[in-house]
């Protein structure tokens, strides 16, 4: 059932206007929490695919809260990776409408599981300047944005801007010197941070973000404050990777979330 937005939004705030109306589809508490908004190239390489999926992932198991555009390319594979209960899409069309067409599943498993977003109401079709306000409200919601790839002129560098002017720092992924020239260029002008160990940045973010922990069941055990040998005794040797990879305590034969 498509509803319209009657409480604010604070995030939207930081855009140049607030959207005069907002519609959705789906769970709205998505909106109270971490967010971090991923875009990019509709035809992504094989190296942008790979990485994409894989950061998006690990940020949705930190439950981060992933926001795209529901775009072919970077969009959706960033909105499955999430999973379909831990992403909002925002589109630029009335939310009766899954456009495109080719990712009408995915829409549909967001209605479902996630939020959909809108600020047009139903009929209203995509067309070029529908999508400028969208750009602007994917860019508000989340925390960060991380541009995977994106070319010369890509929509993507206009999200940038957005972000720039926002206060809102921007990452992508590295890439070899021929690719994502667009982003390359934004490196090179210091405006862009670069992502070289997707493990190394998701330290970075939750220590920033430090009321996140993972969402996984190890660490959920974990922060019952077990004993070395229940917590050995029930996962094994994973126990002892997760304190060297210092998620977990281990002290006076009891263990702890870091």
């Amino acid at each position: 059932m498509i509803n319209q937005i009657s409480f604010n939004i604070p995030e939207l705030e930081n855009m140049k206007k607030y959207p005069s109306e907002l519609f959705y589809i789906g769970n709205t508490n998505l909106l109270k929490k971490k967010k971090i908004s991923i875009i990019g190239t509709r035809r992504p390489s094989t190296y942008t695919k790979e990485f994409t999926h894989k950061l998006a992932s690990k940020l949705s198991s930190f439950d981060i809260c992933i926001v795209s555009g529901a775009a072919m390319g970077v969009d959706a594979i960033s909105h499955i990776a999430a999973g379909y209960d831990n992403t909002i899409a925002v589109v630029a069309n009335g939310l009766d409408i899954r456009y495109p067409s080719v990712n009408k599943n995915l829409i549909s498993g967001i209605e479902q599981k996630g939020l959909m977003l809108s600020a047009y109401k139903t009929g209203e079709k995509a067309r070029n300047y529908t999508f400028v306000l969208r750009n602007e409200i994917v860019v508000a919601l989340g925390d960060i944005l991380i541009v995977t790839q994106a070319d010369i002129k890509s929509g993507s560098l206009t999200s940038v801007n957005y972000a720039l002017k926002m206060g809102k720092k921007v990452y992508t992924l590295s890439h070899r010197i021929n690719e994502s020239l667009g982003t390359q260029e934004l490196v090179k002008k210091g405006l862009v941070e670069v992502i070289y160990d997707i493990d190394e940045f998701l330290q970075t973010i939750t220590n920033k973000l430090p009321s996140l922990k993972q969402n996984d069941e190890i660490l959920h055990f974990c922060d019952t404050n077990p004993s070395y040998e229940e917590a050995i005794s029930k996962f094994g040797d994973a126990i002892l990777e997760y304190e060297l990879e210092g998620k977990i305590r281990i002290e006076n034969a009891k263990v702890s979330i870091i």
